[in-house]
């Protein structure tokens, strides 16, 4: 489709789909945003009766195509934007998408699991499996790089004979959470390229997109390819936990079986184990078995650049 062509969302469609899974959803679509995420983080916050006019100006301002509009700031909601101009990346990075070049949204949701560690794996899995189903032998995949990001590897699956793998950076996942009164809400983004660009020195990483696993994706049918399977894979975490993702996450574990770096103080580095399965990481050292959850830790391939485990944009 040519850039300068309207997207055609399907957000009615879209809506009739996930409601019954996601009772009181509502599915809208602006185009542009500063961030998916932080628009829907300061929704929550907003502590007025749905009748009020101050309610009815926060979401008229958004200028959206919306069904299904939800009667409280606390019901879920679907929130893309053709264009964001400061989406916020892991450990506060700064992205920009360009309206159909990506695909950006958050969904915010109630949830209360019991253990909340693995959750960006989960999607990462939910998302991986909706795009790339069933990866041909010798053929690029989906891999994921432990905690939230998609990667486009071109080195076949379980081949760890070199350090640092073929692989160019994808997408990435930023979850967040906010109390609404006594609900959590838990506002999931995701950023994925859809369309080629001209190679730039400010994507040393490499830059992948998701024609290069089928020409003729846009970001309007990748949200329909991976909008019912998010919201599953989010409900089941919300009921199990990180458990039934663990061996689907395993089979794209970028990390597994190389050696890395992490800017842990007390963990400069070792070789990466896979996840344990609350989806912590574990890293073989000198000193035995460790274990990294994902807070503020930043884990890069032994090898890469500073830069190179930075990349496109998240919400």
């Amino acid at each position: 489709m040519p850039m300068n062509e309207p997207l055609q969302w399907g957000a009615e469609a879209l809506w009739e789909q996930l409601e019954p899974l996601l009772p009181g959803l509502s599915v809208e679509v602006v185009a542009r945003s500063v961030s998916t995420n932080t628009a829907l983080l300061e929704r929550a916050r907003v502590r007025v009766e749905p009748a009020t006019d101050e309610l009815v100006q926060v979401r008229h301002s958004i200028e959206s195509a919306a069904f299904g509009r939800r009667a409280a700031d606390v019901q879920p909601c679907l929130l893309v934007a053709e264009q964001q101009t400061g989406g916020r990346g892991r450990l506060g990075r700064v992205w920009q998408s360009a309206a159909g070049a990506s695909l950006t949204f958050s969904l915010s949701l109630p949830m209360n699991p019991a253990d909340w560690s693995g959750l960006s794996l989960a999607v990462g899995v939910a998302l991986a499996d909706a795009l790339d189903p069933n990866p041909a032998p010798g053929a690029p995949y989906i891999g994921l790089k432990w905690p939230n990001d998609l990667w486009l590897m071109d080195t076949p699956p379980g081949d760890v004979d070199t350090d640092v793998p073929a692989r160019r950076k994808l997408g990435g996942i930023l979850i967040e959470t906010v109390m609404a009164g006594s609900t959590r809400l838990a506002v999931v983004g995701v950023g994925l390229n859809v369309l080629p660009v001209q190679p730039s020195d400010d994507l040393p990483s490499g830059y992948a997109c998701l024609q290069e696993l089928g020409s003729t994706t846009t970001a309007p049918s990748a949200l329909a390819r991976v909008a019912e399977p998010l919201v599953k894979a989010l409900l089941e975490f919300d009921a199990h936990g990180f458990a039934p993702f663990a061996e689907r996450f395993a089979a794209r574990d970028l990390l597994r079986g190389r050696a890395i770096t992490t800017t842990q103080t007390n963990l400069p580095g070792g070789v990466a184990r896979g996840v344990s399965i609350t989806g912590t990481l574990l890293v073989q050292t000198d000193e035995g078995m460790r274990e990294v959850s994902s807070g503020e830790v930043s884990v890069r391939l032994k090898g890469s650049a500073t830069s190179a485990e930075e990349g496109p944009p998240s919400c």
